[in-house]
Protein backbone atom coordinates (compact mmCIF):
# COMPACT_ATOMS: atom_id res chain seq x y z
CA UNK A 1 0.00 0.00 0.00
CA UNK A 2 2.73 2.65 0.89
CA UNK A 3 4.35 2.20 -2.45
CA UNK A 4 1.05 3.47 -4.11
CA UNK A 5 1.34 5.97 -1.84
CA UNK A 6 5.17 7.30 -3.17
CA UNK A 7 4.33 6.45 -6.84
CA UNK A 8 3.61 9.26 -9.29
CA UNK A 9 2.14 6.69 -11.64
CA UNK A 10 -0.20 5.85 -8.93
CA UNK A 11 -1.47 9.64 -8.14
CA UNK A 12 -1.46 9.93 -12.06
CA UNK A 13 -3.43 7.05 -12.41
CA UNK A 14 -5.85 7.87 -9.54
CA UNK A 15 -6.09 11.63 -11.12
CA UNK A 16 -6.93 10.28 -14.82
CA UNK A 17 -9.57 7.62 -13.43
CA UNK A 18 -11.29 10.11 -10.91
CA UNK A 19 -11.93 12.28 -13.97
CA UNK A 20 -13.38 9.58 -15.82
CA UNK A 21 -15.80 8.34 -13.38
CA UNK A 22 -16.55 12.21 -12.61
CA UNK A 23 -17.52 11.95 -16.42
CA UNK A 24 -18.95 8.70 -16.14
CA UNK A 25 -21.28 9.82 -13.68
CA UNK A 26 -22.96 12.95 -14.78
CA UNK A 27 -25.44 9.85 -16.51
CA UNK A 28 -26.28 9.15 -12.72
CA UNK A 29 -26.29 12.78 -11.56
CA UNK A 30 -29.13 13.75 -14.62
CA UNK A 31 -31.08 10.69 -14.16
CA UNK A 32 -31.35 10.99 -10.20
CA UNK A 33 -32.43 14.69 -10.69
CA UNK A 34 -35.06 13.80 -13.00
CA UNK A 35 -36.77 10.65 -11.30
CA UNK A 36 -36.73 12.55 -7.67
CA UNK A 37 -38.31 15.40 -8.64
CA UNK A 38 -41.70 13.17 -9.05
CA UNK A 39 -41.79 13.18 -5.63
CA UNK A 40 -42.16 15.45 -2.48
CA UNK A 41 -39.28 17.29 -1.89
CA UNK A 42 -38.47 15.48 1.84
CA UNK A 43 -38.71 12.34 0.12
CA UNK A 44 -36.34 13.02 -2.91
CA UNK A 45 -33.61 13.91 -0.71
CA UNK A 46 -33.69 10.62 0.64
CA UNK A 47 -33.82 8.63 -2.59
CA UNK A 48 -30.96 11.34 -3.80
CA UNK A 49 -28.91 9.90 -0.79
CA UNK A 50 -30.05 6.57 -0.94
CA UNK A 51 -29.38 6.11 -4.66
CA UNK A 52 -26.07 7.42 -4.45
CA UNK A 53 -25.38 5.46 -2.18
CA UNK A 54 -26.48 2.34 -3.40
CA UNK A 55 -24.21 3.60 -6.54
CA UNK A 56 -21.18 3.24 -4.35
CA UNK A 57 -21.82 -0.25 -3.09
CA UNK A 58 -22.85 -1.44 -6.38
CA UNK A 59 -19.23 -0.32 -7.67
CA UNK A 60 -17.72 -1.23 -5.14
CA UNK A 61 -19.30 -4.86 -5.19
CA UNK A 62 -18.23 -5.23 -8.75
CA UNK A 63 -14.78 -3.86 -8.41
CA UNK A 64 -14.50 -6.81 -5.54
CA UNK A 65 -15.61 -9.19 -8.02
CA UNK A 66 -13.29 -8.65 -11.22
CA UNK A 67 -12.72 -12.19 -12.33
CA UNK A 68 -16.78 -12.44 -12.63
CA UNK A 69 -16.76 -9.20 -14.50
CA UNK A 70 -14.66 -9.71 -17.13
CA UNK A 71 -16.15 -12.81 -17.42
CA UNK A 72 -19.07 -11.06 -18.76
CA UNK A 73 -17.92 -9.60 -21.73
CA UNK A 74 -17.40 -13.66 -23.03
CA UNK A 75 -20.39 -13.90 -25.62
CA UNK A 76 -23.31 -16.13 -24.00
CA UNK A 77 -25.39 -15.99 -27.69
CA UNK A 78 -25.32 -15.04 -31.22
CA UNK A 79 -27.83 -13.82 -33.52
CA UNK A 80 -27.33 -13.29 -36.82
CA UNK A 81 -23.69 -11.72 -37.25
CA UNK A 82 -23.72 -10.51 -33.50
CA UNK A 83 -22.23 -12.42 -30.42
CA UNK A 84 -24.14 -10.86 -27.07
CA UNK A 85 -22.26 -11.10 -24.01
CA UNK A 86 -23.82 -10.22 -20.47
CA UNK A 87 -22.48 -6.74 -20.35
CA UNK A 88 -24.16 -6.10 -23.78
CA UNK A 89 -27.81 -7.84 -22.72
CA UNK A 90 -27.46 -5.22 -19.49
CA UNK A 91 -25.95 -2.13 -21.56
CA UNK A 92 -29.06 -3.19 -23.97
CA UNK A 93 -31.65 -3.44 -21.16
CA UNK A 94 -30.56 -0.08 -19.35
CA UNK A 95 -30.36 2.00 -22.44
CA UNK A 96 -34.12 1.12 -23.54
CA UNK A 97 -35.09 1.43 -19.71
CA UNK A 98 -33.75 5.24 -20.11
CA UNK A 99 -35.67 5.83 -23.43
CA UNK A 100 -38.59 4.53 -22.17
CA UNK A 101 -38.71 6.34 -18.48
CA UNK A 102 -37.44 9.64 -20.30
CA UNK A 103 -39.50 9.26 -22.99
CA UNK A 104 -42.67 8.32 -20.79
CA UNK A 105 -41.67 12.04 -18.28
CA UNK A 106 -41.63 13.90 -21.44
CA UNK A 107 -45.17 12.56 -22.53
CA UNK A 108 -46.37 13.86 -18.89
CA UNK A 109 -44.84 17.25 -19.34
CA UNK A 110 -45.98 18.18 -22.45
CA UNK A 111 -49.50 16.96 -20.83
CA UNK A 112 -48.99 18.32 -17.54
CA UNK A 113 -49.96 15.20 -16.22
CA UNK A 114 -49.30 15.21 -12.29
CA UNK A 115 -51.66 12.14 -12.42
CA UNK A 116 -48.91 9.94 -11.89
CA UNK A 117 -47.46 11.61 -8.36
CA UNK A 118 -51.00 12.21 -7.07
CA UNK A 119 -51.63 8.18 -7.53
CA UNK A 120 -48.45 6.96 -6.00
CA UNK A 121 -47.91 9.41 -3.10
CA UNK A 122 -46.39 8.32 0.24
CA UNK A 123 -43.94 5.11 0.38
CA UNK A 124 -45.43 3.63 -2.99
CA UNK A 125 -43.99 6.32 -4.89
CA UNK A 126 -40.41 6.45 -2.58
CA UNK A 127 -40.42 2.63 -3.05
CA UNK A 128 -40.89 2.88 -7.24
CA UNK A 129 -38.42 5.94 -7.38
CA UNK A 130 -35.62 3.65 -5.36
CA UNK A 131 -36.48 0.73 -8.02
CA UNK A 132 -35.95 2.40 -10.79
CA UNK A 133 -32.53 4.17 -9.48
CA UNK A 134 -31.33 0.69 -8.31
CA UNK A 135 -31.43 -0.58 -11.86
CA UNK A 136 -29.87 2.04 -13.39
CA UNK A 137 -27.22 1.87 -10.65
CA UNK A 138 -26.32 -1.05 -12.15
CA UNK A 139 -26.09 -0.19 -15.78
CA UNK A 140 -23.72 2.50 -15.29
CA UNK A 141 -21.82 1.29 -12.62
CA UNK A 142 -21.44 -1.60 -14.93
CA UNK A 143 -19.78 0.95 -17.61
CA UNK A 144 -17.89 2.51 -14.65
CA UNK A 145 -16.22 -0.62 -13.43
CA UNK A 146 -15.22 -1.55 -17.12
CA UNK A 147 -13.68 1.82 -17.58
CA UNK A 148 -11.69 1.49 -14.11
CA UNK A 149 -10.20 -2.33 -15.10
CA UNK A 150 -9.05 -1.17 -17.97
CA UNK A 151 -7.31 2.22 -16.75
CA UNK A 152 -5.62 1.18 -13.54
CA UNK A 153 -4.03 -2.43 -12.31
CA UNK A 154 -4.37 -1.88 -8.73
CA UNK A 155 -7.29 -2.16 -6.91
CA UNK A 156 -6.99 0.12 -4.20
CA UNK A 157 -6.70 2.87 -7.14
CA UNK A 158 -9.80 1.63 -8.17
CA UNK A 159 -12.01 1.86 -5.50
CA UNK A 160 -10.32 5.51 -4.44
CA UNK A 161 -11.52 7.16 -7.94
CA UNK A 162 -14.72 5.51 -7.10
CA UNK A 163 -15.19 6.50 -3.79
CA UNK A 164 -13.94 9.82 -4.34
CA UNK A 165 -16.00 10.50 -7.92
CA UNK A 166 -19.23 9.50 -5.99
CA UNK A 167 -18.58 12.08 -3.35
CA UNK A 168 -18.13 14.66 -6.08
CA UNK A 169 -21.75 13.14 -7.58
CA UNK A 170 -23.11 13.06 -4.05
CA UNK A 171 -22.27 16.77 -3.55
CA UNK A 172 -23.26 18.15 -7.14
CA UNK A 173 -26.32 15.99 -7.04
CA UNK A 174 -28.51 18.53 -4.73
CA UNK A 175 -27.81 21.98 -6.68
CA UNK A 176 -28.41 20.10 -10.05
CA UNK A 177 -31.87 18.70 -8.30
CA UNK A 178 -32.71 21.99 -7.21
CA UNK A 179 -31.64 23.52 -10.74
CA UNK A 180 -34.10 21.06 -12.66
CA UNK A 181 -36.52 21.47 -10.47
CA UNK A 182 -36.58 25.37 -10.18
CA UNK A 183 -36.68 25.78 -14.08
CA UNK A 184 -38.94 23.55 -16.15
CA UNK A 185 -37.03 23.96 -19.39
CA UNK A 186 -33.88 22.38 -18.15
CA UNK A 187 -36.29 19.32 -16.72
CA UNK A 188 -37.35 18.45 -20.25
CA UNK A 189 -33.52 18.85 -21.37
CA UNK A 190 -32.26 16.60 -18.92
CA UNK A 191 -34.79 14.16 -20.63
CA UNK A 192 -33.40 14.75 -23.38
CA UNK A 193 -30.40 14.19 -22.87
CA UNK A 194 -31.69 10.83 -21.00
CA UNK A 195 -32.87 9.38 -24.19
CA UNK A 196 -29.60 10.35 -25.90
CA UNK A 197 -27.70 8.15 -23.05
CA UNK A 198 -29.94 5.27 -23.41
CA UNK A 199 -29.59 5.14 -27.31
CA UNK A 200 -25.51 5.63 -26.69
CA UNK A 201 -25.89 2.06 -24.45
CA UNK A 202 -27.79 0.11 -26.96
CA UNK A 203 -25.88 0.92 -29.63
CA UNK A 204 -22.58 -0.33 -27.04
CA UNK A 205 -24.83 -3.62 -27.01
CA UNK A 206 -24.64 -3.79 -30.28
CA UNK A 207 -21.11 -3.32 -30.82
CA UNK A 208 -21.83 0.06 -32.29
CA UNK A 209 -19.37 2.46 -30.10
CA UNK A 210 -20.25 5.99 -30.33
CA UNK A 211 -17.52 8.05 -28.60
CA UNK A 212 -18.61 9.47 -25.11
CA UNK A 213 -16.83 12.67 -26.26
CA UNK A 214 -19.45 14.01 -28.76
CA UNK A 215 -22.31 12.72 -26.25
CA UNK A 216 -20.74 15.22 -23.44
CA UNK A 217 -20.07 17.88 -25.72
CA UNK A 218 -23.81 18.16 -27.08
CA UNK A 219 -24.76 17.50 -23.25
CA UNK A 220 -22.46 20.97 -22.34
CA UNK A 221 -23.42 23.15 -25.59
CA UNK A 222 -26.91 22.01 -24.97
CA UNK A 223 -26.69 22.81 -21.13
CA UNK A 224 -25.05 26.20 -21.76
CA UNK A 225 -26.84 27.51 -24.17
CA UNK A 226 -29.67 26.59 -21.40
CA UNK A 227 -27.89 28.26 -18.56
CA UNK A 228 -27.91 31.61 -20.86
CA UNK A 229 -31.24 31.02 -21.51
CA UNK A 230 -32.44 31.33 -17.88
CA UNK A 231 -30.08 33.91 -17.14
CA UNK A 232 -31.76 35.98 -19.70
CA UNK A 233 -35.21 35.03 -18.16
CA UNK A 234 -34.47 36.21 -14.77
CA UNK A 235 -33.10 39.41 -15.93
CA UNK A 236 -35.73 39.97 -17.87
CA UNK A 237 -37.72 39.60 -14.85
CA UNK A 238 -35.85 41.94 -12.87
CA UNK A 239 -36.07 44.47 -15.53
CA UNK A 240 -40.02 44.02 -15.71
CA UNK A 241 -40.68 44.94 -11.90
CA UNK A 242 -41.76 48.37 -11.19
CA UNK A 243 -38.73 50.22 -9.34
CA UNK A 244 -39.87 51.59 -6.07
Amino acid sequence: MMHLVTSPEAWAALLTLTSLEIVLGIDNVIFLSVIVSRIPAQQANRARQIGLALALVFRIILLSVLVWLIGLTAPVFSFSDYAFSWRDLILIGGGLFLIAKATHEIHAEVEADDSEVDQKSGGSAFFWVIVQIIIIDIVFSLDSIITAIGMAQDIEIMIAAVVIACLIMYISSGPVSRFVAEHPTTKMLALAFLVLIGVALVADGFKFHIPRGYIYFAIAFSAAVEFFNVLAKRNRRKASKPSV
